[in-house]
């Protein structure tokens, strides 16, 4: 990302404005936020992201708002706001390009590196945490259904000390031999 300034995005509900798109394109090239007329906007977890990485400030009501109370602010409104933004920002550090799931359940799909803007996702990612109880029936069905798209499908688990570890969901056949 070249010469990075450092932008505002004003909280709005659950979501980080910044309004003038112009100064924000290059994070929209490089993947980040979607434009809405003359904005970007930004999920919570790219803010979370953006925040840490000191790319964007966040402001409140008159004032910016610190990296741990924007986790909190957020953790009132979505309570996987952390389990997202620890798979987000690890995805981001490898170099994928992360955007919001398209339904099926998948939290984000992701583009091989350098196919962002040319192809599609190749990846789709369903974020877990250890523990939790999980319906894989639901899961495996939905990666059936999107292996037909030519997506692979990654399972992505926060462990309890919020490291992420990937699974990729295959299809496997044993044949038993008499």
């Amino acid at each position: 990302m070249g010469q990075e300034t450092r932008l505002s995005g004003k909280l709005k509900l659950n979501r980080i404005v910044i309004e003038n798109f112009d100064d924000a394109q290059e994070l929209y090239q490089s993947g980040f936020g979607e434009k809405e007329r003359k904005s970007l906007v930004l999920n919570p977890y790219e803010a979370l992201y953006l925040c840490s990485i000191n790319r964007v400030d966040v402001i409140g009501k008159k004032k910016i708002i610190n990296f741990d109370s924007l986790i909190g602010i957020l953790y009132n409104k979505d309570k996987e706001i952390l389990t997202r933004f620890l798979v987000y920002r690890d995805l981001r550090s490898r170099g994928f390009i992360v955007k919001e799931g398209f339904g099926f359940g998948v939290d984000f799909r992701v583009y091989d590196k350098g196919e962002y803007g040319k192809k599609t996702a190749k990846y789709v990612v369903f974020v877990l945490n250890e523990g939790n109880d999980v319906r894989f029936e639901k899961i495996v069905q939905d990666a059936i259904d999107i292996k037909r798209m030519g997506k692979k499908s990654i399972i992505a688990v926060i462990d309890r000390r919020g490291e992420v570890i990937y699974y990729q969901i295959s299809e496997a056949v044993f044949n038993a031999e008499n």
